[in-house]
């Protein structure tokens, strides 16, 4: 049977991968990207609030996801009348793989002081098809539909992302869960050097987004940078868009090693 999502609900608060979570790394794991969506899925259903939203998550991944089945749960932490700490772990063969905190505050209308120094991207209209992750293996790189602006290089670039496939089959998700299971992708786009043997491999170890807005839509948009320091240590480091623009940050630490 094709999947046309990447995860299924089993029951309770059991999950299981498709193909399409797929990791690049290993085929045996799941891709962080859609798991940091899943992920966010349950914050987002954690005793939920109208007056509030999350505004930064951090994800740490503490050991390998691995596909297949694997349980999610939540919980408030630090609850508040105007700001709560809300925590999800993935759990999968017995271990956490990925624990994840989410900062929920209280919304207010600040339209009269809004503003936004980060430059927009041009926009997916605007770039061109691309191939350029074709050198990633794995089921999630797949599910892709990519889009490269101008000027991308090692090290620097702008793509545009998005997906045909729902987060959890039959099950309706916001905009904000659908484009943070795809933020992860940002370690990829515009790698310093290929993926592969005798070359580097550079996973992350984290995921820190932080939000000024809440994003809409069904494209991402990542305004990319990696560095690289001389221990064995690199950053990427990315402007989140959606189509109206610059919507927050994300920053991920590498380890960098030879293969």
């Amino acid at each position: 049977m094709t999947a046309e999502s990447y995860y299924r609900h089993l029951g309770g608060n059991t999950f299981e991968s498709t193909i399409h979570a797929q990791g690049a790394w290993n085929p045996e794991e799941q891709h962080m990207a859609p798991a940091s969506g899943i992920l966010a899925y349950a914050l987002e259903q954690c005793s939920p609030r109208e007056d509030m939203r999350m505004a930064r998550i951090s994800y740490d991944i503490l050991g390998m996801i691995h596909a297949g089945e694997f349980t999610v749960s939540a919980e408030v932490i630090r609850p508040g009348k105007t700001i709560e700490l809300v925590q999800a772990e993935i759990v999968a063969k017995g271990r956490t793989a990925i624990r994840a905190t989410a900062w929920r505050l209280k919304t207010a209308d600040t339209s009269d002081v809004a503003a936004v120094e980060d430059h927009a991207m041009q926009g997916p209209d605007e770039a061109k098809l691309w191939t350029g992750m074709s050198e990633w293996p794995g089921g999630y790189i797949e599910s892709l539909d990519l889009r490269v602006a101008e000027g991308h290089r090692p090290g620097r670039g702008q793509v545009w992302i998005r997906s045909p496939y729902d987060m959890v089959e039959g099950v309706p998700t916001s905009d904000l869960v659908r484009l943070m299971g795809l933020v992860d992708t940002a370690n990829g786009i515009a790698s310093r050097v290929r993926p592969g043997k005798d070359s580097y491999m550079f996973p992350n170890l984290d995921l820190q987004i932080h939000m000024h807005r809440k994003p809409k839509g069904p494209w991402l948009g990542l305004d990319n940078r990696v560095t690289f320091g001389e221990d064995g240590i690199g950053l990427t480091s990315t402007i989140l868009h959606d189509v109206r623009g610059p919507f927050g940050r994300a920053e991920q630490i590498l380890t960098v090693r030879k293969t």
